[in-house]
């Protein structure tokens, strides 16, 4: 009786969201697809395939639209079926961290920021990579595009070991200071003091202070 009443709940959350949907198609399972309501912007779960063209390789990717952007994790596929890329969406635009895949394995990951579109500027506070007590505010006007940030990262096929990776911050690249730069660094600034003399020097010279220097026989030639 509860698997029968929990049937018709769900048809009824189902037909409500179809007749959200000025267009939409349907699962083997029954799920409602690729539902464009009535103010044309598609929301909901969608399946979108991609045919070869020009030599560039068709997919397929699936995930969710909310109010016509895409939002939330999206997976893509191969046209034979192989996860290629797991990407994550906010706003429409590239948000946290992105994968992709090679029939070996993981190829890189990829960091991304993105920008409410509501607003002309966003403000970003920024950590100081080389003093994580340490922030900066950043004010950048709103392009419409997601920005690079965080840390990218290839990896060799198969995902054994990594090739390269970089470190971006609201898209410009950041090269951490060093162990060695800063040493090197501290040496610029504090020039080497010259080393006290003798006692003993000090006080020949003091001693022969104005007298005219005399030449020393050195037993050198010429």
């Amino acid at each position: 009786m509860r698997l029968l009443f929990l049937f018709f709940i769900l048809l009824f959350i189902n037909n409500n969201l179809n007749a959200q949907c000025a267009t939409f198609k349907l699962a083997r399972n029954g799920d409602t697809l690729n539902c464009v309501d009535k103010a044309g912007n598609k929301r909901g779960k969608w399946i979108i395939k991609v045919d070869p063209l020009r030599g560039n390789p068709g997919y397929e990717e699936e995930g969710i639209f909310a109010d016509n952007r895409k939002e939330g994790i999206w997976r893509r596929y191969n046209l034979m079926g192989d996860l290629i890329a797991i990407q994550s969406y906010k706003w429409g635009n590239l948000d946290g961290v992105s994968q992709y895949f090679t029939i070996s394995g993981i190829e890189r990951e990829e960091s991304w920021k993105a920008m409410n579109p509501l607003n002309a500027y966003d403000t970003f506070l920024v950590e100081d990579i080389n003093d994580e007590n340490k922030y900066q505010q950043v004010i950048l006007p709103n392009d419409g595009k997601s920005l690079k940030n965080g840390r990218w990262t290839w990896y060799r096929p198969g995902g054994m070991g990594i090739i390269k990776t970089e470190l971006w911050s609201l898209n410009k690249l950041v090269v951490p200071k060093t162990e060695t730069q800063n040493t090197n660094e501290e040496e610029i600034k504090k020039p080497e003091q010259p080393k006290p003399k003798p006692k003993e020097v000090n006080d020949y010279e003091k001693k022969n202070k104005n007298k005219k220097s005399v030449k020393v026989r050195d037993g050198k030639t010429g």
